[in-house]
């Protein structure tokens, strides 16, 4: 199946472009303190070559400082995450942010909205107007009685509206809830009636298991509509893993396009391979292996030929043997189980 993507302008963040002409980027953000460069540095070199924009946190002034010399050690776009106060936003771009976070419905001083974007502007920078229950408007609140979908979607548009009446259209948007249900209403509801980029994300997604599953659902549902345009997932854990499940979560749905998909089956009592070894290693192997393949590991005959038929290359297991196949047809049979996955591997060195 592939998706067809909702037409949606293009944002420009550095040198990076985010919209429906563009694959979904994939970003994350930094843990440690922004301030202390080289951490932070350190922090965003291990997924500097999967992520393709990073955000930093930039609760004060000493943060916002730090941003220039973090930008002259890393390779990808910085975002920086405002909060409260617009002076920060200022700051941030001046010391040259590529993009600036910030919830309009949470500045405590809503008349240096149209400074930031003036200075957006001047500096070519990207905006992602932010909306979640933290941010939501006053009258906006009174209105829907809770941080619903509609009271997101409208507190939205409104900004979208004030905005682009200033003549500013490099922007994107998100809708955050913590409730999935929420957050996948909010942004279809929103996507019927803007073509602005959308930031995806279930926030506040908790730990890493259960956020796994509230990301992959909530962003997953989106992206099989077409909706959505960059990604983050957000969990307590690691940035590394957070571009782990990102990229797990386009690949499920054939967006991913920079490293090879393995498909396993989930074993049972007529298994008759140590699949869990042999998969461990195909995964080890192909660690770092920058093409687009699907690659099959299956265990036993009830769906390994089939399986095999629909992989780039694939090993189908029997009784402590097993065939391999490519491309979806026979290319070696009976191969005993101990030489599997090395002559997996011979063949992909060979053929991709």
């Amino acid at each position: 199946m592939t998706v067809l993507r909702r037409k949606t302008r293009t944002c420009k963040i550095g040198d990076l472009c985010v919209g429906s002409e563009f694959p979904i980027r994939i970003q994350t953000m930094t843990m440690g303190k922004t301030e202390n460069v080289k951490k932070c540095i350190a922090e965003i070199k291990t997924v500097e070559n999967e992520a393709d924009l990073i955000r930093v946190a930039i609760p004060n002034f000493e943060a916002a400082k730090a941003i220039a010399e973090i930008k002259r050690g890393i390779k990808i776009p910085l975002a920086a995450d405002i909060h409260f106060d617009p002076r920060l936003a200022i700051a941030a771009l001046d010391y040259g942010a590529d993009k600036i976070r910030i919830n309009p419905g949470n500045f405590f001083d809503k008349s240096y909205l149209d400074k930031v974007i003036n200075l957006a502007r001047k500096k070519n920078a990207a905006i992602r107007i932010g909306v979640n229950a933290g941010s939501l408007e006053k009258d906006i609140w009174a209105k829907h009685g809770a941080p619903n979908s509609d009271a997101l979607v409208e507190s939205a548009l409104r900004w979208e509206k004030y905005f682009l009446d200033r003549d500013f259209s490099n922007f994107i948007v998100s809708l955050k809830s913590s409730r999935v249900p929420t957050m996948i209403d909010a942004y279809e509801k929103f996507a019927a009636q803007s073509d602005s980029p959308l930031h995806l994300g279930v926030t506040e997604a908790g730990p890493t298991f259960a956020g796994t599953i509230k990301s992959s659902i909530g962003i997953g549902a989106l992206l099989a509509q077409g909706i959505g345009d960059t990604i983050r997932v957000s969990v307590l854990d690691k940035i590394t893993k957070e571009v782990e499940i990102c990229k797990e979560i386009l690949k499920s749905l054939g967006m991913y396009g920079k490293e090879p998909d393995i498909v396993a089956c989930p074993t049972c009592g007529r298994i008759e391979v140590n699949l869990d070894k042999m998969l461990k290693k195909v995964e080890k192997a192909l660690k770092g292996f920058k093409k687009p393949i699907r690659v099959s590991v299956m265990g036993c005959v009830v769906n390994a030929v089939g399986e095999a038929k629909e992989s780039d290359f694939a090993i189908a297991s029997g009784k402590k043997a097993g065939a391999i196949y490519y491309k979806g047809e026979l290319y070696k049979a009976n191969v005993p189980e101990k030489d599997l996955v090395n002559e997996l591997l011979k063949l992909i060195k060979e053929k991709a």
